[in-house]
């Protein structure tokens, strides 16, 4: 690989990179595509998916279809008249309604923690060092997850050189990119101390008896405690929350993603009285479009608010006749 070629890979975050090399795959390999590709092969690839793929599948299909092009001097198919319409008519017939993970609620992360830090202490009375590293590994990434409301990604991305513990007060963690960083300059974190479900106390803890100096913050551990160089493989972290999580008898734990951290600080911090804008810069959200996708609001059914409007007066006015019985007689006024 050639500078160059380097520079230009960094400009791609590595998620992406691995989704669009993915589809790439699927509409080549497995479709039998060929590129370039033209307009019409690409309305019946889409046709020839739809209703077995998501449409927002289907969108990074052609996502990953139009930076190709584009990438190797080729006008981009995927603007045709053609595709855009046989997507729309795609999602008219197979209307889907978005997944949304779980949020993991705070009584359920404390729940989560204290689990985990039993589990940690158990495994060190019986000398079993790879358990409690893993379980002080897992306490540190749930609750420094979710306090800082990180993406899967970010949390795999940290490394041990970035984080900074300040005793009593909190920590820094520097992120070289994220999601929201469009120019790729950096960002810091500020994490609090706080008197429970610590996350400074949590990661370190798991510093320390992990020895860690440098490198990734989040990382694998094999049955013999040794501790790898590499971080936790992206598609790992979703069955390490959902195993924690049944430890630690949450009900329906396969309900949980990458992002319940996230959507569970951000509905806490709603039910609290976080204003949006406070929402937005603690968590780094640029728009707000992507942080209400986020928040079902303290009462999400209105039922409350209805409720609440539904005056003592209003319900004992409303005397319903006995059933088999005639209706009132009005008294006065034209009968016909």
């Amino acid at each position: 690989m050639t500078t160059l070629d380097r520079y230009l890979d960094a400009a791609t975050r590595e998620n992406t990179r691995r989704s669009y090399q993915s589809a790439m795959r699927h509409f080549e390999v497995e479709w039998g595509g060929h590129l370039p590709a033209t307009a019409d092969s690409i309305a019946h690839y889409l046709a020839d998916h739809a209703g077995r793929l998501a449409t927002n599948t289907l969108k990074q299909r052609l996502a990953a279809l139009a930076q190709w092009h584009v990438e190797h001097g080729f006008a981009d198919p995927t603007r045709a008249p053609v595709v855009r319409k046989v997507l729309k008519g795609i999602q008219m017939l197979h209307p889907t309604i978005e997944k949304r993970a779980e949020p993991l609620l705070l009584g359920h992360l404390a729940q989560v923690l204290t689990w985990l830090e039993g589990a940690a202490g158990i495994a060190q009375s019986r000398g079993d060092y790879a358990g409690q590293l893993r379980h002080l590994r897992d306490r540190a990434l749930v609750s420094l997850g979710f306090w800082r409301g990180f993406r899967g990604d970010e949390l795999l991305r940290l490394q041990v050189e970035h984080v900074r513990i300040i005793p009593g007060q909190g920590m820094t963690c520097f992120l070289p990119r994220s999601k929201g960083d469009r120019q790729n300059e950096g960002r810091s974190f500020n994490v609090p101390a706080l008197s429970r479900c610590c996350p400074v106390a949590a990661t370190g803890d798991w510093i320390a008896l992990a020895a860690l100096t440098e490198g990734p913050l989040f990382r694998r551990i094999d049955r013999w405690a040794g501790i790898h160089t590499e971080p936790l493989h992206a598609n790992s972290l979703i069955r390490l929350l959902r195993r924690a999580f049944a430890q630690a008898g949450l009900p329906s734990p396969d309900d949980y993603s990458g992002h319940s951290l996230r959507r569970g600080f951000a509905a806490w911090a709603d039910a609290n009285g976080w204003d949006i804008k406070t929402l937005m810069e603690y968590v780094g959200w640029k728009d707000v479009k992507s942080a209400m996708r986020y928040l079902d609001g303290a009462d999400p059914f209105a039922r409350h608010r209805i409720e609440a409007s539904l005056s003592p007066q209003i319900t004992s006015s409303l005397v319903l006749p006995a059933p088999g019985s005639a209706p009132p007689l009005q008294s006065g006024g034209d009968s016909s």
